[in-house]
């Protein structure tokens, strides 16, 4: 059975702005490389043959660097959006989903996730979505106030700079065939939707809890980590090499 991994990388990655005015996100510099060239090497190297890319905003950019794929390895084609159609519509309108499952991720995900252990685990699974989760932490740099639930203007608590910890997407998903037929051709649907959607038609979405590095580039500030990151990570990164 060969494995597909499609890449979402239709978006117009407002927050990284003016950058990606003249530049998709995905085509981004991380280190000597984009970011979608690391990701391309990756999957070639976790076993992947084909993978579709799945284009929006600046297409024709991603389509000439990318080609077919045959410097990679890889069997590469394209779903060119026409009209946006959130980060999870276009699957339904891509050829060849409802045979077996396959990856999905984002365009813009720095990560050593070995995605072939993911892909394995879903397929022995009876979900038919699972998403990839890291536990993130966010501090909260103010003192924050608990009051008494009876009388709003009493003070209960105090919180000095307290840290939340959270189970967040690393926005890399795997689907079987069954996930698509929850999502109708040609209307606008995201994830959250869609995962919510399953989860009240009954359906088993599962999460795998991973420990490896991962950067989302979509802020200035991460993207900036990613710079940082990636020359002590490069090894891990890019496995076998460049």
């Amino acid at each position: 059975m060969s494995r597909r991994a499609i890449i979402l990388a239709g978006g117009l990655g407002t927050r990284l702005r003016p950058y990606t005015v003249t530049l998709p996100k995905p085509l981004m510099p991380v280190g000597d490389r984009p970011i979608l060239d690391i990701v391309l090497r990756q999957l070639r190297h976790h076993g992947f043959e084909h993978v579709t890319i799945a284009t929006g905003h600046l297409a024709e950019l991603i389509e000439a660097y990318c080609r077919n794929g045959e410097s990679y390895g890889l069997r590469i084609d394209y779903f060119r959006e026409e009209e946006p159609l959130g980060t999870v519509g276009a699957l339904a309108l891509i050829d060849g989903l409802r045979d077996e499952p396959f990856l999905v991720m984002n365009g813009d995900v720095l990560t050593d996730l070995d995605y072939a252990a993911l892909l394995a685990r879903h397929e022995a699974s009876d979900a038919v979505a699972t998403i990839a989760t890291r536990v993130s932490t966010v501090e909260v740099s103010l003192g924050v106030l608990h009051f008494d639930a009876a009388d709003d203007t009493r003070l209960a608590d105090y919180s000095e700079k307290p840290t939340h910890r959270y189970e967040s997407s690393m926005g890399v998903y795997c689907f079987s065939p069954k996930a698509i037929e929850y999502i109708e051709p040609g209307v606008r649907l995201d994830f959250p939707d869609h995962m919510l959607r399953l989860v009240a038609a009954g359906e088993v979405v599962r999460g795998w809890r991973s420990e490896d590095f991962w950067l989302d580039i979509g802020r200035p500030g991460d993207y900036e980590q990613a710079q940082e990151d990636y020359e002590r990570l490069v090894d891990r990164l890019l496995p076998g090499g460049a």
